[in-house]
Formats: structure tokens, C-alpha cells, sequence
């Protein structure tokens, strides 16, 4: 079990591909970074998250959330209201994604660190 603290864990996301933990997802103070997971990386049945990002050891870097992700996030009515029932603003993509991302269409789904820590 990974121990991380409170305040870091929320700045961290793990990202799966089906079943299996395909990297971390991290909120900077100035942007983005995702990593693929070196176990998944040496998995024979990984795929890409995107065809926006390729298998690599390297991290990706980005002053936005990475399209793809902020592509996983509702909208128009639908993110409305998964804003004011959960009262967070529109512009912290990065909470509405811990937020919505557990459950999304397609195979990539998205969850707090702590959530993933235990599995």
C-alpha cells in the first residue's frame, strides 16, 4: 500500500485503462504531467490512453489539462449540473475530472489517488 499525504493525493489522479492502472495524472502550479506506470509499460496487453499519447517512459507535460482528458469531462446541461450538485466551479477541470471521471464512455477511467491506493 502506497502512502502518500493528504494534500498531495489531491493534486494526483490514477489513471485506468479497463481494469489495470495505466499512469498518474498530476495538477502542477504551472500545468499538467501524466506518466505511464513503468508495470504497465512492460505489460504485453498495454495500450495508449490516446492516440494523443503514445506508450513512453517519458512524462507528458502540458500548461492545460491534456485534451484528451478534458474531453472525458461533461458539457454543456450535464456539466451544470455535476458542478452544482457537487459544488465545484467550472474552471477547476481537474477536480470536475476526479470528480466524473470514475465512470466515463470508453475504456479510460479516472480516480483519486486514494481511491486507487487501496486496489
Amino acid at each position: 500500500m502506497k502512502i502518500i499525504s493528504r494534500d498531495m493525493s489531491k493534486n494526483r489522479a490514477a489513471v485506468f485503462h479497463g481494469r489495470q492502472q495505466a499512469g498518474v495524472l498530476t495538477k502542477k502550479a504551472d500545468g499538467y504531467e501524466f506518466a505511464y506506470d513503468g508495470s504497465y509499460l512492460s505489460s504485453a496487453a498495454a495500450l495508449p490512453i490516446s492516440l494523443s499519447m503514445p506508450l513512453r517512459e517519458e512524462k507528458y507535460e502540458s500548461k492545460e489539462l491534456f485534451p484528451f482528458f478534458d474531453g472525458l469531462l461533461p458539457e454543456g446541461w450535464l456539466l451544470d449540473l455535476d458542478c452544482a450538485a457537487a459544488k465545484i466551479d467550472k474552471s477547476d477541470k481537474f477536480r470536475l475530472l476526479l470528480h466524473t471521471g470514475r465512470d466515463p464512455v470508453g475504456a479510460v477511467s479516472v480516480r483519486p489517488m486514494e481511491e486507487s491506493d487501496g486496489e
